[in-house]
Parts: structure tokens; C-alpha cells; sequence
């Protein structure tokens, strides 16, 4: 085992490289695939090159960093459209969305029912059992306004 790994270090390199593609697959996360085309540039370079067991660990090292950071710029500028750009921000899905006061507002705390669960929120001073809507999240905290207000807001 321990030739084969000194003398033809490529299919171990190329190996691990299917490996990672592999487990990309099974835990997505859109990063092992970066790491794997490291290890085949390392595979490939230790074909056709007899590197030692530092130089190809230092080319792994090297093109697994160069590889992460192209894939990072790559996904950066190729933004993928959703249909639904909020699926995964509940928070800001919230906004728009009449809730009731369960304990009272003021502009530092206070707590309203979303749904069947609580969030903390803040605002205008809300006594409890009153109604408002949600206008933003800041740090997980809904921002309230009173309905009358989002009203008045829209005459003018």
C-alpha cells in the first residue's frame, strides 16, 4: 500500500477527488466540489510531474484556496433568479402582515403573536390586544407601525 501511494500518488489524489465530488452530492453545500477540483489538479499535476509528498500537499494547499476563491467570485456574479426570493428569510416574509399586540409596545420592547408563536417587536406605544403591521425586521426584532398609520402613509 505504501508504494503504491509513493509511486503513483495520481489515483490516490484522483481518488479523493471523486470521493469529494461524490459527497458534494449527498451533502450539498456548494464548497467539497472546489476542494475535489483541487485534488484533480493536484492528481493530474502528479501524473505527469514527480512531485514530492510536500509538493503535492503544497499544491493542494494552493488550489484549494485558488479553486474556493474562483467558485466564490463564480457564484457572486452568476446570481441564480428565484421565484421566491424569500423561502429561506421567514423574518423579512413577515413584512406586510397584521399582528396583535401580546405584551405592550413601546420604541425599545414588547411582543406580538405571529402565527401561533410570539416575536419581539417595537414601535409606537401598542397597549395589548391592538393591532399593527409589520414594516421591518432589524436583528430578529419585528419594526411595527399602527395600521392607522400605514394609511395615512399611503394617502400621501
Amino acid at each position: 500500500m505504501n508504494d503504491l501511494i509513493s509511486s503513483e500518488p495520481e489515483y490516490l489524489w484522483l481518488s479523493l477527488a471523486a470521493l469529494l465530488a461524490l459527497a458534494e452530492i449527498f451533502v450539498p453545500g456548494v464548497f467539497l466540489i472546489w476542494v475535489a477540483a483541487a485534488a484533480a489538479v493536484t492528481g493530474l499535476a502528479s501524473a505527469f510531474i514527480d512531485l514530492t509528498i510536500a509538493g503535492q500537499l503544497t499544491l493542494f494547499g494552493i488550489s484549494t484556496i485558488a479553486s474556493v476563491l474562483i467558485g466564490r467570485r463564480w457564484y457572486l456574479t452568476n446570481i441564480i433568479k428565484s421565484e421566491d426570493p424569500l423561502l429561506n428569510d421567514r423574518a423579512a416574509r413577515l413584512i406586510g402582515t397584521t399582528v396583535t399586540v401580546v405584551q405592550p409596545i413601546n420604541s425599545t420592547s414588547g411582543r406580538v403573536k405571529v402565527g401561533d408563536g410570539e416575536w419581539p417587536a417595537r414601535g409606537p406605544a401598542l397597549p395589548i390586544g391592538a393591532t399593527a403591521r409589520i414594516v421591518d425586521v432589524a436583528s430578529g426584532v419585528l419594526i411595527l407601525e399602527t395600521d392607522t398609520d400605514a394609511i395615512s402613509g399611503q394617502e400621501n
